[in-house]
């Protein structure tokens, strides 16, 4: 039998497998690189919403705006907290909920709402993370307009932290992305989770120091590490920190560190191995 040389042997056959850590990249550079289209999409939802309405989008402040300024009169008087710092707590607190809360809650049916534009125009699924996930971003910014007139209008100095926030709202956007895809591609298979995952968040929002001052449990003979058990404390604290120029908490960061690192690889995983399936299941 004559043996075939290196040489004369076929060329393995090109990877087919739709389990590929090339192709999971190659969605999200694809997805990254079509800019116009993930942001016009993410800018007509908001239009969407508010289409008709005298003045848009400015209702999303407006909306976000009463319901601190109730609130956080509210708590100041329950808890007998001086209101010129509880009002720009809950302020900002509810600035950061509203995003996280937003892409845990959208992201679980990103890919179920989209249904008919995925079937009818292929694209990267990154392009449907992105536009979420810049959708959120566009809100946030909305809501941010009241941080600076609760600012002005109780006169807070700010200082050199402030800049802080800067990087802290980043990792905010960055968890932003990897929930959505991570829960996204979760809920196409199994269509319990959208359900559970919102009743959890309106448990969750009462077990995070949003409305109520963490520090009030040490005040009142409490353990404050209960608080820190909740993730959402430190992601809401790296960024409330310095744009109420408290003292920072570099434990914090390091939580946020660590699970945006850990979730983004879980993330890519679950990319990897079911990014071809997604269509099918929708």
């Amino acid at each position: 039998m004559q043996a075939t040389s290196t040489a004369e042997r076929p060329a393995a056959p090109p990877e087919t497998s739709s389990r590929s850590w090339r192709k999971a990249f190659t969605d999200i550079v694809e997805g990254a690189q079509q800019r116009q289209l993930w942001a016009h999409l993410g800018w007509q939802d908001i239009k969407q919403r508010y289409r008709r309405s005298v003045i848009g989008p400015l209702w999303i402040t407006i909306s976000m705006g009463m319901t601190v300024t109730a609130l956080g009169i509210l708590y100041a008087k329950l808890f007998g907290q001086d209101l010129h710092t509880h009002l720009p707590y809950v302020a900002v607190g509810f600035i950061v909920w509203g995003f996280i809360s937003g892409c845990l809650t959208d992201g679980t049916e990103v890919f179920i709402q989209n249904e008919g534009l995925m079937k009818h125009l292929p694209a990267p699924l990154t392009v449907h993370i992105l536009r979420l996930t810049w959708r959120q971003i566009l809100l946030f910014g909305h809501n941010l307009i009241i941080y600076f007139i609760v600012l002005a209008i109780m006169r807070m100095p700010i200082g050199w932290s402030f800049f802080l926030a800067i990087p802290a709202v980043l990792l905010l956007f960055a968890n932003g992305a990897w929930v959505a895809t991570l829960f996204g591609i979760i809920s196409t298979r199994f269509r319990d989770i959208p359900p559970v995952v919102g009743s959890l968040m309106q448990l969750i929002f009462f077990m995070t120091p949003i409305v109520w001052n963490a520090q009030i449990l040490e005040q009142r003979g409490g353990d404050l590490s209960l608080a820190k058990l909740n993730p959402l404390y430190h992601y809401i604290e790296i960024v409330r920190d310095p744009l109420l120029g408290s003292e920072i908490v570099w434990t914090n960061w390091a939580v946020v560190a660590g699970i945006t690192v850990l979730g983004w690889m879980i993330a890519l995983l679950v990319l990897r191995n079911y990014r071809a399936r997604v269509t099918y299941w929708i």
